[in-house]
């Protein structure tokens, strides 16, 4: 039986790659990193499923490629967002407190 406790991770049990985060400050990378000079293309896309904790503060999420940043918005705590990863090099998050985030990684069925 799965803890539908908020203090469980959101995404446990699952058969997909799941871990977690801590953000705090800026460019607290989800999925990539700085340091990736590439942007990777899938024949589908990677999906990441993304949840703040609901104890944590707002986070905003940004996608990067080698050449540009695009800001996705924020999300509150509790709330989810998931995330086509497609021609891009890295996915980070800001927080100007501190939040944990689940994240989950999804290949195409």
């Amino acid at each position: 039986m799965r803890d539908s406790s908020p203090l469980a991770p959101a995404f446990d049990h699952r058969p997909h790659a799941s871990y977690e985060v801590r953000v705090r400050g800026v460019h607290m990378y989800l999925w990539g990193s700085a340091g990736i000079l590439v942007d990777v293309a899938f024949s589908s896309p990677l999906m990441l499923h993304v949840r703040n904790n609901v104890f944590g503060q707002p986070i905003a999420l940004y996608t990067q490629t080698t050449s540009s940043t695009t800001s996705l918005g924020t999300l509150q705590p509790g709330e989810t967002y998931t995330i086509p990863i497609q021609n891009m090099s890295g996915v980070y998050a800001s927080c100007a407190g501190e939040s944990l985030v689940d994240c989950l990684l999804q290949g195409a069925h």
